[in-house]
């Protein structure tokens, strides 16, 4: 069966997806696709070398849109970035959509930036224009609209209140700014919340 007889071969091109094959020949940039042909990704998104792209994820550009992903960042299933005219730029070896998948999508004069070594799980999103920084997290079910999350060390780094800012539980997130080494824990309205360190979570033990 030709690339032209694939079933979905010419749906994909309708809406603006490279084919089959030329999703499976990223694989020359060093990219990785267990599975090309349940992955959709628009010409023109710029993927680094050891970029992961699991089963289900999306990367659509449309209307002069940009998507950048840096090298090593994983996308798990469920996984959907969006530049509709916007701006989506992803750093080096963040995590992005495990349990549940992710949604970020950036319609025109919106920017979304992730930063190395983030992390996005459990279902969210982020809309409008978004900061994620260096290390920081979005935890859960959460719609971020203009969100900013402080810069510092991910969620492996040992000292819990300088890890970036992180954002956990579920509901809506309006323009909160999350500093370093901080987070708000909220279900229903971010703004609701309470800024704590994160040693407040993750004590340390001993003295």
């Amino acid at each position: 069966m030709t690339e032209a007889q694939t079933p979905g071969a010419d749906a994909r091109q309708r809406l603006g997806f490279l084919p089959v094959a030329e999703t499976a020949a990223l694989a020359r940039y060093g990219v990785l696709i267990p599975d090309p042909g349940s992955v959709l990704v628009s010409p023109g998104v710029q993927l680094e070398e050891g970029v992961v792209l699991w089963p289900g994820v999306i990367l659509q550009a449309l209307d002069g849109g940009t998507i950048v992903i840096g090298a090593g960042t994983q996308l798990f299933p469920g996984s959907r970035l969006v530049a509709s005219g916007g701006l989506i730029k992803v750093g080096t070896r963040a995590e992005i959509g495990e349990e549940g998948g992710f949604t970020l999508k950036a319609e025109a004069g919106n920017v979304i930036e992730i930063g190395e070594g983030a992390r996005l799980l459990g279902g969210g999103s982020l809309t409008l224009s978004n900061r994620i920084g260096r290390g920081a997290q979005v935890l859960g079910p959460i719609r971020c609209q203009n969100c900013t999350l402080g810069d510092g060390g991910t969620y492996r780094d040992p000292e819990p209140d300088q890890r970036g800012g992180v954002l956990k539980g579920s509901g809506v997130a309006r323009q909160i700014n999350v500093p370093t080494g901080s987070v708000i824990q909220a279900f229903g309205l971010f703004s609701d919340g309470t800024l704590r360190r994160q040693s407040y979570f993750h004590p340390k033990s001993g003295g």
